[in-house]
C-alpha cells in the first residue's frame, strides 16, 4: 500500500471525503438509475468499497430483506458503515482491502454493486476484480459500478474539476482513472451481458453487466 492510499486510514482523510461526496453534482441522478436497475426482491447484495454504507443504505430501503456484505479497507469509512448498520442484523461490515483477491468465504451474490470505490485500483487489479465479481454472481445476476472514469482529454478532466469545484492541485491523489470504453470491453471479455454505461455525466459513469442466466 503507497502512501496515497494510506491516505484512507486517516479520519480527516475520510471525512473530508464524506463531506464532499454528498454534495458531488449529479451523484443522486446516478445513483437512482442504479437503483432502477436492481431487481426487487435479491437474497444477497455486496457492496465493494461501501465507505460508509451509502449505496447499500439506499437499496435497503425498497428492498427490505436482503443479505447485505460491506466491503470496506479504511477504519473510519468501517466506523462509519458499523455505526449506519448497527441496528440491522442482516448487513455484515467487513474489512477488505480491494487491491487483494476478495475472500472465497464470501460466497455467492444475486447483485454486486460499489460506488466511487474501484478507481483507486491499478488499472491490473480493476480488471482482476471484475473477473472476481463475475465469479461470485450467480446465473442471471447483475454488477453496477458507479464509478470515476477519465476523461478523454486534459481539458476534458480540467472542465470537471471546475465543475465540482476541485483543482488539480487539490484532487485526490490516490485516484488511477481509467477511460470508460476499456472498461466496459473487459466487462465483455469477462463475460458479462448487457454491457453498457447506463448513465454518465463528465468523469461520472454508471457501468453495468449481467451474468448469463445460462
Amino acid at each position: 500500500m503507497n502512501s496515497q492510499d494510506e491516505e484512507w486510514k486517516s479520519i480527516d482523510h475520510a471525512l473530508n471525503y464524506l463531506s464532499r461526496a454528498d454534495k458531488l453534482p449529479h451523484r443522486v441522478e446516478g445513483e437512482r438509475v442504479l437503483l432502477d436497475h436492481i431487481p426487487k426482491n435479491p437474497r444477497r447484495i455486496l457492496d465493494l468499497g461501501t465507505g460508509d454504507g451509502r449505496l447499500l443504505a439506499l437499496l435497503r430501503v425498497e428492498r427490505a430483506n436482503f443479505q447485505g456484505v460491506a466491503i470496506d479497507y479504511s477504519d473510519p469509512m468501517l466506523d462509519a458503515a458499523s455505526k449506519r448498520f448497527e441496528k440491522d442484523q442482516l448487513v455484515h461490515v467487513v474489512k477488505h482491502d480491494l487491491s487483494t483477491p476478495l475472500p472465497r468465504s464470501l460466497g455467492q451474490f444475486d447483485v454486486v454493486v460499489s460506488s466511487f470505490a474501484i478507481h483507486h485500483l491499478e488499472d491490473i487489479r480493476k480488471y482482476d476484480l471484475y473477473t472476481e465479481v463475475f465469479s461470485f454472481l450467480t446465473a442471471g445476476g447483475i454488477f453496477c459500478n458507479l464509478e470515476h472514469v477519465a476523461s478523454p482529454t486534459v481539458n476534458l478532466h480540467s472542465a470537471f474539476l471546475t465543475a465540482i469545484d476541485d483543482t488539480s492541485d487539490s484532487e485526490d491523489k490516490s485516484n488511477k482513472l481509467l477511460d470508460l470504453d476499456t472498461q466496459l470491453k473487459w466487462l465483455r471479455e469477462i463475460g458479462f451481458e448487457e454491457v453498457d454505461c447506463y448513465w454518465k455525466w463528465l468523469e461520472l459513469a454508471l457501468l453495468i453487466g449481467i451474468k448469463p442466466a445460462r
